[in-house]
């Protein structure tokens, strides 16, 4: 029985001994992800997520502040200065997005450099924004009951 120990013990140190050397090839997306998606993903979603339930969320989604910030006649540029007041200034006077201030109160002001800001403001911009499964038939129902979706008379 010995032997047969000490002729396993050489065998696997033998194999151990041997390395291959291997080589992977993975086909990753060319496409750079961009930087103000990462940063709404990291930092934003962690309260705005699309993912919670209607019920169980901690603020409401992106996609809902881009519906209340942005309409055919917004330019990027008024609304990457309109979401630059609400982070310099996040009070319920410069809130547009009211039924959510009355649920979940006014966003805490939080620490993001203007840089990382327009990330952010050209990525809502721009990007199609994940949106919950429930988000389409509440904002519809909203638009029903007649509720407004943008004020642009406040910020």
């Amino acid at each position: 029985m010995r032997p047969l120990i000490v002729i396993a013990l050489l065998f696997f140190l033998a194999s151990c001994q041997r390395t291959k050397k291997v080589s992977y090839s993975i086909d990753y997306n060319t496409e750079e992800v961009h930087p103000g998606k990462i940063i709404v993903e990291t930092q934003c979603n962690i309260c705005h997520s699309p993912t919670a339930s209607h019920e169980q969320r901690l603020a409401p989604p992106l996609i809902a502040v881009k519906k209340h910030y942005i309409s055919e006649e917004t330019t990027q540029k008024e609304f990457s200065e309109d979401l630059q007041i609400w982070f310099d200034n996040p009070t319920e006077d410069n809130a547009k997005m009211y039924g959510a201030v009355r649920r979940f109160g006014v966003m805490p002001k939080l620490i993001l450099s203007n840089e990382d800001l327009e990330k952010v403001s050209d990525y809502i911009y721009n990007y199609d924004i994940e949106q919950p499964e429930w988000f389409e038939d509440h904002y519809n129902e909203e638009k029903r009951k007649g509720f407004p979706m943008r004020n642009r008379n406040r910020i």
